[in-house]
């Protein structure tokens, strides 16, 4: 342990993994358990994406591709920025990653010095903050509740902004919570944004065709921020290709071109089969991938009108992604079934140990008040999931 570096060691292993590793251990030693505790699409990656990867092997691409990604790619999501999001970037500024994940790290480890301080908007994805550590710059979490749809104020923003903030990090739709900015509420942050100069803006899209409601707004959409803004993207969920690992940034053309530079030197580029088939995901109308938006939307209805019916659940109507995130603080400080429940990640544990359903615990995400519930899972185990909780509970 003495001879790991201060970096290794300051780094959190991620909750929703880690949750998802108890989970897989019940399950080995014969345990029934239902797993709500990743952010995976339960469907099959399309046929005619399939299709465009089994063509591309065909067509034997087996090559070590371009860091930044092929040209024909960047091209498509050029495409598609412009069809969906009303922005404009060139090929140039177009960056392929292995994953979301990859582009956010490599957007920090190009923009962030020891001592700057990053703005997380809570609720926040959990690798938002390790990413940042890593980076050697200081989170600054920035507080919302169920009362507020977990969105902060421009009041709120303007009293978090330092000499040292550096980097501001948005989701929309969000992972936890489903929340989702709209125009107005985006355009309203950005007039704080506005008056300062130095801070980046990171936007993470990648829930964006998961939406039910609530027209998705990029906040690069606002002219006075395209150019500070880095947009992140990519076809893990809305298109179920979670193990394909394609995410991409459009940015300025000065930071596309350092975060291929960090690229270079970790990874090098994406895998080129996916790549391919990322064209005809990108390309094809985002039609083809409504019926699981529309399946989604179902689940989130059910899931809702379950948990609803659990004392002590307290429950905002999420307007995207895959998740619920229930206020459970009505549980801390009682005893159940002989164990005390003092927080969050407790009550995570015990409906992991008790009711044998795996959730995360919202400290992850800066919410000590809340679980992660996702509904990427079948009706029949939503519904059997629900019915566990709700008897352990009881």
């Amino acid at each position: 342990m003495d001879a790991l570096s201060k970096r290794i060691n300051s780094l959190p292993v991620s909750a929703t993994l880690a949750m998802a590793a108890k989970a897989r251990e019940l399950k080995n030693s014969g345990v029934d358990v239902i797993g709500l505790s990743l952010g995976e699409p339960d469907f099959n990656t399309p046929e005619y994406i399939k299709d465009a990867a089994i063509q591309a092997v065909k067509d034997n691409y087996n090559s070590y591709s371009p860091v930044d990604g092929y040209v024909d790619l960047k091209k498509a999501i050029c495409t598609k920025f412009e069809r969906d999001n009303n922005l404009r970037y060139k090929p140039s500024q177009i960056v392929v990653s292995n994953g979301a994940k990859q582009s956010i790290a490599n957007l920090c480890m190009v923009l962030l010095n020891p001592g700057d301080e990053v703005l997380l908007p809570a609720p926040y994805w959990v690798s938002y903050s390790a990413i940042a550590t890593l980076a050697e710059a200081e989170s600054i979490i920035i507080p919302s509740s169920i009362e507020t749809d977990f969105k902060i104020t421009p009041e709120q923003l303007e009293a978090a902004i330092t000499p040292n903030t550096k980097l501001i990090m948005f989701n929309s739709p969000n992972n936890p919570s489903g929340t989702i900015y709209s125009e107005s509420e985006y355009r309203a942050l950005g007039k704080v944004l506005e008056k300062h100069p130095d801070i980046y803006i990171m936007s993470d899209e990648i829930y964006e065709h998961i939406n039910y409601g609530t027209p998705h707004f990029s906040i690069a959409q606002i002219p006075e921020l395209y150019d500070r803004t880095i947009t992140v993207n990519g076809v893990a969920k809305a298109f179920a290709m979670t193990g394909w690992r394609i995410g991409y940034i459009g940015a300025a053309e000065w930071i596309a071109k350092a975060c291929n530079k960090m690229q270079g030197q970790i990874t090098s580029g994406a895998n080129c089969i996916a790549q391919r088939a990322t064209i005809t995901a990108l390309l094809e109308p985002v039609s083809r991938i409504q019926y699981m938006v529309d399946e989604f939307s179902n689940r989130k209805d059910l899931i809702i009108s379950l948990l609803e019916k659990i004392e002590g659940f307290k429950l905002n109507r999420p307007d995207g992604a895959f998740y619920v995130f229930p206020d459970v603080s009505f549980y801390f400080g009682k005893i159940i079934d002989g164990i005390e429940i003092n927080n969050a990640s407790d009550f995570a544990l015990f409906l992991l140990e008790k009711a044998h359903v795996a959730t995360v615990t919202g400290q992850a995400f800066g919410n000590d008040d809340c679980i992660r519930i996702s509904y990427a899972a079948s009706e029949k185990n939503i519904r059997e999931a629900v019915s566990r909780i709700t008897k352990v509970l009881s």
